[in-house]
């Protein structure tokens, strides 16, 4: 049988309409059979050679000057050019959507040549593009902020309406402990592994009137390990939470939290004419797959936008995220959306079941389109899975030494791609760990 190479551009499915070409080191979208006719008939066992042990120590450089954060695909390949990458599972995003994007761009946009006007231009101001999103969400532009990416809201609401005491989750999105005000303090509810991270709801109130912070952070889905809040328990633990000034839900992650045994989802943006204090955060990124265009948004009271308004985000959004929201506004493409969020999640679950049979780890229950996974044993750590994962089958993981309320050297979380690369994923993890 003939082998043919593919080349892609982006991460995700390998688009049609590109041509067949010699694989550049970044080729992250071939099929199974691709990836498994490119990998060695048997992983090499033991400690690494000299050339491995290099390139995993450049690849931990990397991660220490990242911060509490991993080095993107991209920055690992332009440092290290030697390394072949073959799938990304340390980021997360529905990569079936991204292709959707990607064919509305081709389409729309490159082959008709306007792709020059949406980058000369200057996009659409941050009022203009929320009167976008308001019909396709159901809800009243008022209340809607349009971020650069959900990382820019969030900054935004801890510098502007968080006070003196801000109540975390551990483990949790770094960025909500790490970006507050130097004059906030940061207190923590610990999840923990022993019950499987689970929210506990009335240990969590407890520590909300003992402590009495004036903003509470929720993520729903938790990152890193996927626990979901059922939206019923939620809402009645939003109506105990009223004297909370500031009440932060990020569901970035919600699209792949279905509740029952349908593939529904629940979100309390249809819920803030209740909860006053309530300010939902979505990040584009994840369900999407369209990180690189920034674009996220949030849901808050009409006098909290104008007071994030006055103080600047005019034009925080480029031309192509102006695009992905006028793609967002059209009930098309939403339903295109529909069947691939669905398409994901059913083989997702699939991954994870099959992750949760793995020797050696334990796979935490998840909500989410990503898994956390718990080393239990004592000849390798966290960080040498990922390395040898990476170094010698290009399999990006997420090692999670630096997450507060992890312990060092046991977690690593892996995130569910196309189903192709699952399989490739899978193999790779088995054999690691034999």
């Amino acid at each position: 049988m003939r082998r043919t190479r593919i080349e892609v551009d982006v991460i995700g499915q390998t688009p049609n309409r590109l041509k067949t070409r010699k694989p550049r080191p970044f080729d992250l979208g071939g099929s199974a059979r691709w990836l498994e006719a490119h990998m060695r008939a048997a992983i090499r066992r033991g400690p690494l050679t000299r050339r491995e042990q290099g390139l995993a120590d450049r690849l931990m450089k990397l991660k220490r000057e990242a911060g509490s954060h991993s080095p993107s695909a991209p920055t690992i390949l332009k440092t290290i050019p030697e390394l072949r990458m073959r799938v990304d599972a340390c980021f997360l995003s529905n990569p079936y959507a991204t292709e959707l994007f990607l064919d509305h761009l081709y389409r729309e946009v490159i082959r008709p040549g306007r792709l020059r006007r949406v980058l000369e231009f200057y996009p659409s101001q941050n009022r203009v593009i929320a009167g976008k999103l308001a019909d396709a969400l159901g809800l009243p532009v008022e209340r809607l902020f349009i971020g650069n990416g959900a990382i820019e809201i969030i900054q935004a609401i801890l510098h502007r309406f968080t006070g003196d005491k801000i109540l975390v989750n551990l483990p949790t999105f770094s960025p909500y402990h790490e970006f507050v005000r130097p004059d906030t303090q940061v207190v923590y509810n610990l999840l923990r592994k022993e019950d499987e991270f689970h929210f506990d709801v009335g240990e969590y109130l407890r520590t909300v009137h003992r402590e009495k912070p004036d903003t509470v952070v929720l993520i729903n889905p938790n990152n890193p390990d996927g626990g979901y809040i059922p939206h019923a328990k939620l809402t009645a633990m939003l109506e105990e939470l009223r004297d909370v000034p500031n009440v932060l839900v990020d569901e970035s992650f919600i699209h792949f939290a279905c509740e029952g045994e349908g593939f529904a989802y629940r979100t309390l943006t249809r819920d803030m004419e209740r909860f006053p204090n309530l300010m939902v955060v979505k990040s584009m990124s994840k369900d999407f797959g369209v990180a690189g265009i920034r674009a996220g948004y949030a849901v808050m009271a009409p006098e909290r936008v104008k007071a994030l308004l006055g103080n600047g985000y005019l034009w925080n959004s480029s031309g192509l995220a102006e695009y992905f929201f006028d793609l967002y506004s059209r009930p098309g493409f939403l339903a295109d959306y529909e069947r691939k969020r669905i398409h994901y999640v059913r083989h997702s679950r699939r991954f994870f079941k099959a992750l949760s049979h793995l020797p050696g780890v334990h796979a935490y229950p998840t909500h989410a389109n990503f898994a956390l996974l718990e080393l239990r044993r004592d000849d390798m750590t966290a960080e040498d899975l990922v390395c040898r994962l990476l170094v010698r089958r290009g399999i990006y993981t997420r090692a999670c030494d630096d997450k507060k309320g992890l312990e060092p050297g046991r977690f690593v979380r892996v995130a569910s791609r196309t189903r192709s690369e699952n399989r490739y994923i899978l193999r790779g993890l088995k054999e690691v760990l034999r």
